[in-house]
């Protein structure tokens, strides 16, 4: 069972709640989200909202919390290979309502299908709330160019905007 490692970002006044589904190997071993070089989650991002790449988890951190995001995993828990989330069992849910509890969480975007999947399953029976999907970031979502995702993407600076 692997365990997961990396602890939510938010603050009190996050609006926006992005979750991936479990950090990938390179993740877990740097010790925050999106480590894979290959994953699109940091240059999406900062294309939607018009600003240079964050480079450093610093950087990284204070780009979410100056966009009033919110980042964390569906899953707390479950058995992997690699990185691989077809290969996910015995999955078990983080608990969000410390980020519900002590944010202004508006909109809750889920990263993926897998995401989505363990969303609905593991944690919309638990709280009030829904998930918009957004296509993945991932390398292995290779049918979506960068071009695609970014304007599917768009949305989150709509609702981080709708302030």
């Amino acid at each position: 069972m692997t365990v997961h490692p990396i602890s939510p970002v938010f603050d009190n006044n996050s609006e926006i709640l992005i979750l991936g589904s479990f950090p990938s190997v390179k993740s877990r071993e740097e010790g925050f989200f999106y480590g894979h070089p290959q994953n699109r989650f940091w240059r999406v991002t900062a294309a939607v909202f018009n600003t240079l790449v964050p480079a450093t988890i610093e950087e990284k951190r204070a780009f979410l919390l100056q966009n009033h995001i919110a980042l964390w995993d569906v899953i707390a828990s479950c058995e992997i290979e690699g990185s691989a989330d077809s290969t996910i069992r015995r999955a078990a849910a983080n608990d969000l309502t410390m980020i519900l509890n002590a944010a202004p969480i508006r909109q809750i975007y889920v990263n993926g299908k897998t995401a989505e999947r363990y969303f609905k399953q593991l944690i919309a029976p638990q709280i009030p709330a829904n998930a918009v999907y957004l296509p993945s970031t991932s390398p292995a979502n290779a049918a979506w160019s960068f071009e695609r995702l970014t304007s599917a993407w768009e949305q989150i600076r709509f609702a981080a905007d709708g302030r």
